[in-house]
Parts: C-alpha cells; sequence; structure tokens
C-alpha cells in the first residue's frame, strides 16, 4: 500500500494499464485545459496594464499587487504546464503515478485562489478580499476536479479548498477583530459549507464516469479477447451475442454443428505462374467475398487453409438452423464466384465445397497468451474427407446425408451419388451433390 502511496510503477495488469492511461490523458487534458484558463485571464490582465494602465491600478489600487497578481498567474501556469509534461512521462512510459503525487498536486493547484486572495488581502485589506469574487474560483478547481476520475481526489480537492478558505477569513477575524460579526460568520460559513458540498458533488459524478470509463474499457478488452479467439473474421452481430452469453474462457462442450470446407482449386499451379502481389489480391477479392456470405448465415470461419478454409455453423451460437444455414452459403458462394467471373473482377475459378453435420467438441485451446477457438471430432474429419471428393465428381458443393436429411422441406435440387467409402470410415457414407 504504501509503495502505491509514494512510488510510481508499471500496473499490475493489462486492464489497469488501459484504465491508467486514459486517467493520464485526461489528467493532462485538465491540466491544460487550466493552463489555457489561465493564460487568458493574464493576457487580459496584461493588455489592461499596457493599453488602461492608469483606469487598472486604479481598480487594483496597488501597483505591486498587479505584479504579485502577474506573478502568481506565471506561476500557476508554468506549474500546470510542468505538471502536464509529468503526467506525460508517466504516460509514455506506461507508468502508474504515486497517488501521493497527485494528492500534492491537487494541494498546489487549488492553493492559487488563496494565494491571490493572501495578495488581495495585504494590498486591499482582509475585507475587501473577502468581498472579491475570487472565493469563486476555488469552484473552478473542484469543477475541475472531476476529471480525474477520482472521488478520493474530488473530496480531498473540495476540502482543501474549504479548509484554505476558511484559514484565510478566520485569519483575518483575528487581525481585524471588527469582522467578526455575527453576519461575517454566517457568511463565509455558509461559503465554506457549499464548497466541501462542492467536492462530494463533484466526487459523485466522477465516480460516474470513472465506471462509464471502466464498462468502456471492459467492453473493448472483451471484444479484443473475443476477435482473439475466435478470429477478426467474426460478424459484428455474433460478437454482440458472444458479450451477452458471458460463457467461460475455457469452458469446452460437446455441440451439434454442420462443418464446411472450402478449396479454391487448381489454385497451386495459378499461384505458381501468377505475381505474388496478383496472387494476394486474388485471395483477398475471393475471401472478402465469402467471409461476407458466411457472416450473413450465421456462420464462423474458424481456420484459413492456404487456398481454403474452414467454417463450422452451430458454434459458439446456434440459431436451429444450422444445416440450412451452411447449405444456403455454401450455394450462395458457388453463385457469387460465378458472378465475379462474369464481371471479370477474378480469373476464372473453380471451387469445392463439403459440408458434414454432426456433434463435435468445442472450447478454447492454447496459452494464456494465446488462445484459439477450436473444433473437433470426426465430424470436421468426415467434412473435410467431403470435400476432396469434388475432385472425383467434378463437382463444387457436396454435403452428407446428415446434412440433407436436415434440410426438411427446403431440400434443394440434389443427386444422390453411390455411398462411398471415405479414408478414416468403415461405413459407406452417402453423399448428395448439389453443384
Amino acid at each position: 500500500m504504501l509503495k502505491k502511496i509514494f512510488h510510481s510503477g508499471p500496473p499490475t495488469s493489462s486492464f489497469e494499464a488501459k484504465l491508467t492511461n486514459e486517467m493520464l490523458l485526461v489528467e493532462r487534458q485538465r491540466l491544460l485545459i487550466l493552463a489555457i484558463i489561465l493564460g487568458i485571464t493574464l493576457i487580459a490582465n496584461t493588455i489592461g496594464v499596457l493599453f488602461f494602465h492608469q483606469q487598472t491600478i486604479q481598480m487594483y489600487h496597488d501597483e505591486r499587487m498587479v505584479l504579485w497578481l502577474g506573478v502568481a498567474q506565471v506561476a500557476a501556469i508554468g506549474y500546470a504546464l510542468l505538471a502536464r509534461a509529468a503526467f506525460g512521462y508517466f504516460q509514455r512510459r506506461a507508468l502508474q503515478p504515486p497517488l501521493m503525487s497527485r494528492i500534492a498536486n491537487v494541494f498546489v493547484e487549488t492553493s492559487l485562489p488563496t494565494a491571490i486572495l493572501v495578495i488581495l488581502a495585504v494590498f486591499q485589506g482582509p475585507r475587501a478580499a473577502l468581498q472579491t469574487n475570487i472565493v469563486w474560483l476555488y469552484t473552478l478547481f473542484i469543477i475541475l476536479a472531476t476529471l480525474r476520475l477520482s472521488l478520493t481526489l474530488c473530496l480531498w480537492t473540495g476540502f482543501v479548498a474549504a479548509a484554505e478558505y476558511a484559514a484565510v477569513w478566520l485569519v483575518s477575524g483575528i487581525l481585524q477583530p471588527e469582522l467578526l460579526t455575527p453576519g461575517y460568520l454566517a457568511d463565509h460559513s455558509q461559503v465554506t459549507l457549499i464548497l466541501l458540498l462542492m467536492g462530494g458533488g463533484t466526487g459523485m459524478v466522477s465516480l460516474v464516469i470513472r465506471d462509464r470509463v471502466l464498462r468502456s474499457l471492459r467492453s473493448i478488452e472483451e471484444r479484443n479477447r473475443i476477435v482473439s479467439v475466435f478470429g477478426q473474421h467474426v460478424s459484428p452481430l455474433v460478437v454482440d451475442k458472444l458479450l451477452n452469453q458471458k460463457t467461460e474462457d475455457d469452458a469446452s462442450e460437446v455441440r451439434h454443428v454442420c462443418m464446411m470446407f472450402l478449396d479454391i482449386r487448381n489454385f497451386t499451379t495459378f499461384s505458381e505462374r501468377a505475381d505474388p502481389v496478383v496472387v494476394i489480391g486474388y485471395l483477398n477479392a475471393l475471401f472478402a467475398a465469402m467471409i461476407e456470405i458466411i457472416n450473413a448465415h450465421h456462420g464462423i470461419i474458424n481456420k484459413f487453409l492456404g487456398d481454403g478454409f474452414m467454417a463450422v455453423f452451430g458454434a459458439p451460437l446456434s440459431d436451429g438452423r444450422d444445416c440450412q444455414n451452411a447449405v444456403a452459403a455454401a450455394q450462395a458462394m458457388v453463385l457469387k464466384v460465378e458472378q465475379m467471373i462474369a464481371a471479370g473482377e477474378i480469373p476464372p475459378t473453380r471451387i469445392g465445397i463439403g459440408l458434414h453435420a454432426g456433434e463435435a467438441i468445442t472450447g478454447n485451446v492454447g496459452s494464456p497468451l494465446r488462445k484459439e477457438y477450436t473444433v473437433i471430432g470426426d465430424v470436421v474429419n468426415v467434412a473435410a474427407r467431403i470435400e476432396q471428393l469434388n475432385k472425383q465428381f467434378a463437382s463444387q458443393l457436396l454435403i452428407s446425408e446428415e446434412v440433407w436429411l436436415a434440410l426438411d422441406d427446403g431440400r434443394p435440387q440434389a443427386e444422390a451419388l453411390e455411398p462411398l467409402t471415405v479414408n478414416g470410415r468403415v461405413t459407406p457414407l452417402q453423399v448428395w451433390k448439389l453443384a
């Protein structure tokens, strides 16, 4: 605890690092606002002295007071810029500033109105000083304290302002006992109480702002985690559903899924002859269209396999129509490729797609630094084997009988092939040709 109060250090977690960075960014913005406000008042006073010298001296009653006020303003601006640079140092090095430095910063800043009151009291007398509007300068610092996103620092700002203001009017009353009238005590006690209450009020506001910042950071972090696990091609709709689902990171489960494997035919030959830039552009154009189709049909591309990919329908989320969605997506991709060829967007291209449905184990696999959502089971292997059969039958879309039966009344035109034996399976496999 003492180390946190008196020493700086790196945040203890990535989330704390983001919060610290946000806090330092807001702190630097607050100090810049303060420096700008003080700078404007200094410029206004300087213009008054240079161009309206006589009137300014009459207003302040003493030329030395104008000088001391200017010194106080310059010192305050310099301090604000220096403190901003110091917080920038912590931000650039991703360090968490010690709490004591922020407490001390509050004390120095909030003491500026006190310094001005003392200067006015010395040159104009305590009564005149306390009757000026300078006292409400404390409220500016209390309001700006909201941006510190800390209840403690807001309460401390209100306390420092109230305590220093009370000290000024109490000492003034002691030095000039004639000031200590019931009205004097009542008026300045009320102002002191208002400053204290403002500290509490801004503290509550800062808590609300801090809570919203925390929720935003948590949401961003959770979204980044989901994208890291499921891939950057996950649709925003799926991300939102996963955010609301609140499942355990390492939870694995058995789910009924429909697996899709897609392969671009003769890609190796094409890539050997074409320029690498052309090859990448070709893949990007083709995959961009396919990713959009997969997302539109509630699927997730689980892995890219060089010239193809593996997609899953029904995990981690299912709408109960996984096979229908997978078949619709496959047909849409076959049609999209034909349209892109006709439009001259890609050279003549044939694809092969295989679909199979069944139970699989799903979950996150990897280390704490890098995890990936994985689908494991016989259904995956069979779907890959079915896709390979496209070469044998010169087809583009083959589905297993499990997928065919799940289509119910919405079955498209298809050709039933003879039962086939595939590697890794003893029982012959009934396959349907859709394209």
